[in-house]
């Protein structure tokens, strides 16, 4: 498992879902939301599990799993239920 430092999350973006179809199309920027799996210790607004918004230009991709990095001063919100 990967760990975050710094200032720096790992999240799992969420895939968009268009009625039946499911598009997993993160190349593209469309995808701005998903669940932090891990926060560096710097990080102080979220928690890993939390559901959050990115600002999607800030992202750096990673090859496994579909995760993205991104800095704490890159969420925009977290989702609440």
């Amino acid at each position: 498992m990967l760990k975050a430092v710094n200032d720096r999350l790992i999240i799992k973006p969420d895939k968009v879902k268009h009625g039946r179809i499911i598009f997993t199309n993160i190349e593209k920027n469309i995808v701005n939301q998903g669940v932090v799996q891990s926060v560096g210790d710097k990080v102080t607004w979220a928690k890993a599990g939390d559901k959050v918004l990115f600002h999607c230009f800030d992202e750096l991709p990673l090859p496994q799993d579909d995760l993205v990095v991104i800095r704490e001063k890159s969420l925009l919100g977290k989702i609440t239920k």
